[in-house]
This record gives C-alpha cells, sequence and structure tokens, in this order.
C-alpha cells in the first residue's frame, strides 16, 4: 500500500466522522431548542443529548486524525477533500432522516466531487 494511499483513508475516514457529526447534531436538534428554560438549564438540555454528545465524539476524533493527516500531507492535496461532507450529508440526510434533495443540490454535490478530483489529482 502506497503512503498516499493510506493517508487518503485517513483523509476519507476523518471526512466521514466530521459529516457523522452533522447528522448526529441534526438529530439531537429535530425537536428544536427548548424554550422557557434558563440558559444554563437550556445548556445542560441541549449538551446532555446523545446526538450532541456523539457529534462533539465524532468531531474531536475527525479534528485528532486532521492533525495527523496534515502532518503527513499536503494542505493542498487533503483539504479539497473536505468538500466531500457536503455530498456525504447530503445524501445520508436524504436517506437516513428523509430530508429532501433538489436537482440543483444534486447538481452541486456533482460540482463539488468534480471539483475534488480536479484538486487532489493535480499533483
Amino acid at each position: 500500500m502506497s503512503p498516499r494511499f493510506g493517508i487518503l483513508g485517513l483523509i476519507l475516514l476523518s471526512v466521514g466522522l466530521n459529516a457523522a457529526a452533522q447528522l448526529f447534531l441534526r438529530v439531537a436538534m429535530r425537536g428544536g431548542l427548548p424554550t422557557g428554560l434558563s440558559p444554563l438549564a437550556m445548556v445542560l438540555d441541549v449538551g446532555t443529548r446523545p446526538g450532541v454528545i456523539g457529534g462533539l465524539g465524532c468531531y474531536g476524533l475527525s479534528l485528532l486524525l486532521w492533525i495527523y493527516v496534515l502532518s503527513k500531507a499536503d494542505a493542498s492535496f487533503a483539504y479539497p477533500f473536505l468538500g466531500l461532507g457536503f455530498a456525504v450529508v447530503t445524501v445520508a440526510g436524504c436517506t437516513l432522516l428523509g430530508e429532501p434533495v433538489s436537482m440543483p443540490k444534486i447538481l452541486g454535490i456533482l460540482i463539488i466531487a468534480a471539483g475534488v478530483v480536479v484538486l487532489a489529482g493535480g499533483g
């Protein structure tokens, strides 16, 4: 396995964890913010929701992986892959959460994917 292939796997794992964080947070916040609570009670309510805890955990793991990736790969190679998170979240939001996906969103995902290919493959 080439070093670049291994780093690519870590980049994609980091992007996947970041997308998972977004989805966990979305699930946790589907019911909205609590009303009629003091600011501290609201923070405690939101901060103890399993989806928020899971989302923050995924963000933390994603960040640790990203720091490692940046110690091994050029930012100009790694960074474009972060754009894939938009596509992953949109597709997962549609398939897992039943959120609508319009034709402009699909077109945007295709443009982002093409951009990642062009930027990351540019040497």
